[in-house]
């Protein structure tokens, strides 16, 4: 048998060792409780316990390092294929939305952006802003700040800013619309799109 035939059949075995113990795990009844206080004295027994249960003796630092650095790049490749397909599905909404009225390279940036922004720390108009700042690079921050504030802050009685917005704006060519037109069409997309995100 090859190295590498031997290195499958031990990854089988454990992982059917892993799912035997996990399936006995779940299928025992439950006679202990688990510590919830980590910082109680009487839960570190508990603690020691499990970790003596799990030993990496056996292992080689340099397989620990392999094996990790394998779970996380596949973790990592996981994580960017649903960024992708995510990414991707917001595009196609966009375009079905907007695609009549706004170039495609347009609608792929902010939405591409607005994935990226979406867990940051931002508020709402910065989120705005920086979705649309890399397509209207001849407006300064500040300016933008201020288009964004009635998307980003609606007011009392107002019941969907974006709708608002896009029946304010006439719906004819790209082109044909002015500089601030443009801005407000783009900024009620990132809100749009922003939103989509989180729903």
């Amino acid at each position: 048998m090859s190295n590498k035939d031997i290195s499958s059949k031990l990854t089988e075995d454990a992982f059917s060792q892993m799912q035997g113990e996990l399936l006995s795990l779940i299928l025992q009844p439950e006679d202990t409780n688990y510590p919830l206080n980590p910082a109680d004295i009487a839960s570190e027994a508990f603690f020691t316990a499990l970790e003596q249960q799990f030993d990496l003796e056996e292992w080689s630092d340099e397989e620990i390092s392999v094996r990790s650095q394998a779970l996380f790049s596949s973790l990592d490749s996981c994580w960017e294929q649903a960024s992708s397909a995510t990414a991707d599905t917001l595009t196609a909404s966009l375009l079905d939305k907007f695609g009549a009225r706004v170039p495609q390279e347009w609608l792929s940036a902010i939405a591409q952006k607005a994935q990226a922004v979406i867990s940051s720390n931002l508020s709402v108009a910065e989120k705005l802003v920086q979705c649309v700042q890399q397509q209207l690079p001849h407006w300064g921050e500040e300016d933008l700040i201020v288009f964004s504030r009635p998307l980003a802050y609606a007011m009392r009685g107002e019941n969907n800013p974006v709708e608002s917005t896009l029946n304010a704006i006439p719906e004819i060519e790209w082109s044909e619309l002015s500089d601030m037109e443009q801005v407000r069409l783009s900024m009620a997309i990132a809100r749009y799109a922003l939103d989509s995100i989180n729903n």
